[in-house]
């Protein structure tokens, strides 16, 4: 069993199609949907984690693509610029699932990319702007 973490892109007409709910009955998927904004008529974003068989996780992908999103991985949507960051932490306070973290032993602030679920807090709270979500 695998588990990823991905970015789908909803075209204006595809919205208000069942795709994601298709992942579990097709493909046999288990998925959590840790951040959407879809609206009926406008283009959607969703953040998804999905888990399963590989081969099976490998056919949903295709089958998203092949239905019309645009399938991104999680990981390469956010960023740390590390000439920004002064390490003083603020992002920490927001990271709900301790991709940001201060290491006590060196009191530097340190990433963790695979706990990153794109919130954006961090973007927010960063008053050097040194995290960037790009989707």
């Amino acid at each position: 069993m695998i588990s990823k973490r991905i970015v789908l892109h909803f075209p204006r007409r595809l919205v208000g199609e069942p795709v994601v709910s298709n992942l579990v009955k097709r493909f046999d998927l288990d998925f959590n949907i840790l951040k959407a904004s879809v609206t009926p008529n406008e283009e959607g974003l969703m953040v998804l984690s999905i888990s399963g068989d590989e081969s099976a996780c490998d056919a949903g992908l295709a089958y998203l693509t092949d239905a019309g999103l645009t399938v991104e991985p999680l990981s390469e949507d956010v960023v740390r610029n590390e000439s920004r960051c002064t390490q003083c932490g603020a992002c920490t306070s927001v990271c709900s699932t301790g991709a940001l973290a201060v290491d006590r032993a060196t009191m530097e602030v340190r990433f963790t990319s695979d706990k990153c679920i794109a919130c954006q807090y961090c973007v927010k709270a960063c008053p050097m702007k040194a995290m960037e979500v790009r989707f």
